[in-house]
């Protein structure tokens, strides 16, 4: 069985920038999915970086992006936001299954939104049942048993204010080099 590592932490704490930095420090081909904010100026004087309005999908391999989720939309509502399960299953559940050919399956973020999928549901526990070294970013709180299992069979590490800039080191540690 291969090295397989949950990161979990609060939302906005960094889960997915020590996803990536990990990915990055590792060297390795890597597959799957990204997650980030999208977000529009309002046009006043607050944010410079604007209110987030939603997330893009990213496909590690092949750099195809889609919408995740909108706060404009007709899909499955997860809190404000509308889930695009067409780019989910189009790029998301395409990119996990084909990411099993790589080194590292990375798969941000197993949380309420992507759950509403049973294609995304099914992708990620076809790669749970290959022997590939995998990466996840898992919701916190989530109660989903899709969730639960990766608790307990993966090594879990929480990211906080306070490690986020040190802990991708320690993580890509984890993985045996190749």
């Amino acid at each position: 069985m291969g090295t397989r590592v949950a990161i979990t932490g609060q939302p906005g704490v960094g889960k997915t920038t020590v996803c990536k930095a990990v990915v990055d420090r590792l060297g390795r081909s890597a597959g799957g999915m990204i997650c980030s904010d999208i977000t529009e100026r309002d046009g006043g004087g607050g944010d410079s970086r604007g209110r987030r309005v939603g997330f893009e999908l990213l496909d590690l391999q092949t750099g195809v992006k889609g919408v995740l989720a909108h706060i404009r939309g007709d899909g499955p509502r997860v809190g404000k936001y509308h889930v695009n399960l067409h780019d989910l299953d189009r790029i998301g559940v395409s990119a996990i299954l084909s990411a099993v050919g790589t080194d590292l399956v990375v798969i941000d973020e197993i949380a309420p939104m992507e759950l509403t999928s049973q294609r995304f549901i099914r992708a990620v526990e076809e790669a749970l049942a290959s022997d590939m070294d995998m990466l996840v970013v898992l919701h916190q709180r989530s109660g989903h048993p899709l969730a639960e299992r990766i608790r307990a069979e993966f090594d879990l590490i929480t990211v906080t204010k306070d490690n986020r800039d040190v802990i991708a080191d320690e993580i890509a540690g984890r993985f045996e080099p190749l």
